[in-house]
């Protein structure tokens, strides 16, 4: 168990390394070339890197308090303490986009194209790589390293759908696709991170199937 702490510890706080370093740019960028679009999707990133730095302190907390013998708990709990707060940051972060989409419906902007597929590009390359690197081969003991694994594979549904809506807008003139993909997108984020509160906090509530 150990072990297996240890090895997601580095995979987490390599991911966060990665989406730090990313998110720095975009925001250097995005202020630099006046692309909002390329700025907004630098403080999202930021959101992820909140989410997987939580993650990756679980971990070090964890390692740094077996070796003080006065912590005396249960790390399961501790991990799943942490998974349960990365699904609660997940689902806030996906009702922001809803809220967000809402107003665009309502507000429409005009969209620089080129700038924002290739950001979500980027994007999308980031997580996909990140994902392999927290790939916990079916691991549903630890909530927290399933809870930062989500985070990038919400991201990069994200970027998927921001990509497609993105293209079919510029290629039809149809604004509002991409406004529509986003929402889709952060409904079924809503449905992950619903799953992940529902499991991590069994652990936290000691619940027990009777049916079992």
């Amino acid at each position: 168990m150990r072990h297996s702490h240890s090895e997601n510890e580095k995979k987490t706080g390599i991911v966060v390394i990665i989406t730090f370093v990313v998110m720095i740019v975009e925001i250097f960028f995005g202020l630099s070339t006046k692309s909002m679009a390329l700025l907004a999707d630098g403080i999202h990133m930021g959101s992820h890197v909140l989410a997987i730095g939580l993650s990756w302190f679980a971990y070090f907390f964890i390692r740094k308090s077996q070796l003080n013998k006065k912590y005396n708990f249960n790390a399961e709990k501790a991990l799943s303490l942490s998974g349960f707060t990365s699904g609660l940051l997940l689902l806030i972060f996906a009702f922001y986009i809803i809220v967000e989409a809402a107003n665009r419906f309502l507000n429409p902007e005009e969209i620089v194209y080129l700038d924002a597929i290739y950001v979500a590009i980027i994007g999308l390359l980031v997580n996909i790589a990140s994902a392999f690197i927290l790939h916990h081969h079916h691991d549903h003991t630890d909530h927290n390293i399933k809870a930062a694994y989500l985070h990038v594979i919400a991201d990069a549904l994200t970027s998927i759908s921001a990509i497609v809506g993105l293209l079919i807008a510029m290629i039809w003139k149809i604004e509002y696709i991409d406004t529509i993909a986003a929402i889709l997108s952060s409904l079924v984020i809503i449905k992950w991170s619903i799953a992940l509160l529902k499991d991590s906090g069994k652990v936290l509530l000691d619940y027990k199937n009777t049916s079992e």
